[in-house]
């Protein structure tokens, strides 16, 4: 009962970790200097009296760390990807929230196993924990952007057909169609408004969304302002593609759920077995990683091989898995 408390205790800790450091922003016009390259990091006000008492150590501490990775290629990459999982993090902020996990997760493992060795583990463990969390944020949002398109095609085509301009279709889109597709689509108006062009706004949005659909829908729309033609016949035809595309993907990911769960289960079971029998029994596991025999004496007891393979097999298994039941259409 107390792993599991535990354990609870520390999700909930970094899941309010993550939406404290979300915060409330006015970030529109921020994020489209970023695109551009002009971003400044200057989230800080330096105005006087009671703007100044609302900066916060955090905040202090997120823009010193923002400035030292400023321009660095990691940092830009991890913009990347807070931008594509439409997360209101600054690099500084995202960095912090890789050390609190890393302290949460050894502290967690330490209360668990009472071993430093393990702690260290959970503590590495708890390192990764931000980047999933942005990661699974990504593919939802992209996954929901993807089965929607369809429908914000036909609501597009429909709008030139009463008449409207590119740009009052896609303004139409961003109030009519639901997130975060209508959210894109209104950033993209707003850059057009800021005075970019239209060509580099919908590149910002490919940057923020890497959907393979859209990218087809924005090169056929570069065309049609190049040489001319009828758009809404050609977003139909692209409309009607995507919607096949969908639910041929559907079909697919049906017929490979069975296999895909398969892959989850075989892979996940034996390490939360190991935990499970350690945190019950920790004389009986602890053999595994302490005392003789040794395969080198005094140094390495032959358990911690043992381990490693057995997650090196585990992980090529896990990929083989996923390789077989990942069908591209």
């Amino acid at each position: 009962m107390l792993p599991l408390v535990l354990g609870i205790l520390f999700v909930a800790i970094v899941v309010a970790g993550v939406l404290m450091l979300r915060g409330d922003r006015d970030d529109i016009v921020d994020e489209r200097l970023d695109q551009l390259g002009e971003y400044t990091s200057e989230y800080l006000t330096t105005a006087e009296g009671d703007d100044a008492e609302r900066v916060s150590a955090r905040d202090v501490v997120a823009q010193q760390i923002e400035r030292a990775v400023a321009g660095r290629g990691f940092a830009e990459g991890m913009k990347g990807q807070l931008r594509k999982a439409d997360l209101k993090l600054t690099v500084g902020e995202y960095l912090i929230l890789h050390l609190v996990t890393f302290v949460l997760g050894g502290l967690a493992g330490y209360a668990i196993w009472r071993s430093p060795l393990l702690a260290a583990v959970a503590a590495f463990a708890g390192l990764f924990v931000p980047r999933i969390y942005v990661g699974i944020q990504r593919n939802r949002r992209l996954k929901a952007f993807n089965n929607q398109l369809a429908d914000v095609l036909n609501l597009w085509v429909n709008a030139l057909r009463s008449g409207y301009s590119v740009m009052q279709a896609m303004e139409a889109i961003g109030k009519e169609a639901p997130p975060p597709a209508s959210t894109e689509f209104q950033r993209v108006v707003q850059e057009v408004q800021l005075g970019i062009p239209m060509d580099i706004a919908l590149d910002n949005m490919l940057l923020r969304v890497e959907s393979e659909d859209l990218d087809m829908v924005f090169t056929a729309v570069s065309i049609q302002r190049e040489v001319g033609g009828n758009l809404a016949e050609i977003l139909d035809t692209i409309s009607h593609t995507i919607r096949e595309r969908v639910r041929i993907k559907g079909e697919i990911q049906t017929l490979t759920a069975q296999g895909r769960i398969t892959g989850y289960v075989i892979s996940g079971l034996p390490i939360i077995l190991t935990l499970f029998l350690y945190a019950i029994n920790r004389e009986y596991m602890g053999r595994l990683f302490v005392g003789p025999p040794w395969i080198i004496p005094g140094i390495i007891p032959c358990g911690w091989p043992i381990v490693a393979l057995g997650l090196l097999m585990i992980a090529v298994g896990a990929a083989i898995i996923r390789r077989i039941v990942d069908i591209e259409v």
